[in-house]
Parts: C-alpha cells; sequence; structure tokens
C-alpha cells in the first residue's frame, strides 16, 4: 500500500511517501516560513522523486494534532483535500502517537513519552511503553505541566526517553530520561505513514476513513476563544 503521509503540527513540517511501513522518500523542513507554502512543493518533489503521482497512492496520512492551531489546521485541510480529489482513504493520527513511533527499536522494552510544546507553562503529552514490536498506549493524549509529567514517571522501572519539540522542557523536569539521538526527536512522517497503516488495517469499517471524517484534534481552545471566554464571564477550560 502506497501511503502519503504529512504532519504540520509543530515548527518541524515533514512529508513522506511510504510502501506500508517501508519509506520510499521523507522530507523535514524546519523555516522560517508557514507550513502552506512549502508542503505542497515538497509533496511533489517527493512524488517526482519515486516516479509517482497522486494517483498511484493508496492512502493518505496526516497527523490530525494536537499542536499548533495554525499547523493542525494546515495539514488536515491539505491532506481532506487531497482524499477528497482522489477519492482515496485518509486517515488521521495523533502527533503524540506517531512521535512516539520515532523511538521503535530505540531498546527492547522502554518508555517513550512525547511531549509538545503547548506554552503557557504546559506540554502536550501521552506515554507509551514498547515491549519489541508492541506499542502500548498508557495514556490519553492530554494537558500537563512538566513537574506533573516528571511525578508520574518517577514511577515507571523501565528506561524513559522523550520525543517532540518539548523534549528540553521535559529533560529539565526529569533529567533521569535517557537521551534521544537528535534524529528521532521531531515530527517523522514516515511514523505517521506506520502509525496510519497500523490503524487502518486494524480496523473493521474502512468506510471511516474518509475525508468527511477527518477533524482536526486541539485539546484545548485557541487563544482567541479563550480571550472571548473570558471576555464574557466564561472560564478558561484549563
Amino acid at each position: 500500500m502506497l501511503i502519503l503521509s504529512a504532519d504540520t503540527t509543530a515548527r518541524t513540517a515533514t512529508a513522506a511517501i511510504c510502501n506500508d511501513k517501508t519509506c520510499l522518500g521523507l522530507v523535514q523542513k524546519t523555516e522560517e516560513v508557514t507550513h502552506s507554502e512549502i508542503m505542497m512543493v515538497e509533496i511533489d518533489r517527493l512524488l517526482k522523486n519515486a516516479g509517482l503521482s497522486l494517483s498511484d497512492i493508496d492512502m493518505f496520512a496526516i497527523s490530525a494534532g494536537p499542536g499548533s492551531f495554525t499547523g493542525v489546521r494546515i495539514g488536515v485541510s491539505l491532506i481532506k483535500g487531497l482524499s477528497f480529489m482522489s477519492g482515496k482513504p485518509v486517515v488521521g493520527v495523533s502527533s503524540l502517537e506517531s512521535l512516539a513511533e520515532n523511538g521503535r527499536g530505540t531498546e527492547k522494552r522502554f518508555i517513550a513519552c512525547s511531549v509538545m510544546d503547548a506554552r503557557r507553562n504546559q506540554l502536550y503529552n501521552a506515554i507509551f511503553e514498547y515491549d519489541g514490536d508492541v506499542r502500548t498506549r498508557l495514556c490519553e493524549d492530554r494537558l500537563i505541566s512538566a513537574d506533573a509529567l516528571a511525578s508520574e514517571l518517577e514511577h515507571f522501572d523501565l528506561p524513559v526517553y522523550f520525543f517532540g519539540d518539548g523534549t528540553h522542557i521535559a529533560r529539565k523536569a526529569f533529567p533521569k530520561c535517557r537521551t534521544t539521538p537528535d534524529a528521532m526527536v521531531y515530527q517523522n512522517a514516515s511514523s505517521v505513514a506506520s502509525v496510519a497503516f497500523e490503524l487502518y488495517n486494524s480496523s473493521k469499517d474502512k468506510s471511516l476513513f474518509n475525508d468527511t471524517m477527518l477533524r482536526p484534534v486541539y485539546l484545548r481552545d485557541s487563544q482567541a476563544e479563550r480571550e472571548y471566554k473570558q471576555k464574557n464571564g466564561g472560564a478558561d477550560n484549563e
């Protein structure tokens, strides 16, 4: 199955073409430009380098969040459009789960702790345990402070690795973690494809994977929504 995947949830934008779980081409860009300016250019380049066209793609995959509000919207809108035009299935995955997948094979058993900088002294976080090839989710995607996360990690007797742009924040709170190789820290679209491939194959109802069902995941209100609630006497949802 040929999968075109992308992730624009953080500063590093990435796209890939994979055959099942084998990466055929990958691009990762960390530039001072908006993701909307570069993603289609990079996707076109990936397709040309692989000798493929959009009609050859069997499935699309995208990190649907959490992450940057603008980045999440850009990625979801782009992949929804490609899926709609081609009529091919699209799978939205957790950006935190795909970050954890970066670490597959690091050790036989370890804790993959995904941490994205959510600002306002918080992290977007999820924790996974790897035992060989098996990835087990230990908590739902959530907002949490670095100190609260560190307290939870004290209870694990397995090596802990951080993945994501919140790694520097999490390491200060939990210095007992292992050092994650730089190449594994940031968003990687081949990991998005790997998680999407697993999700698609394990689902009995393939009709769920279409552009109308794909939704962005934010975990909290945008700044504009928070300001509106505060102005009108509502409580901030954090």
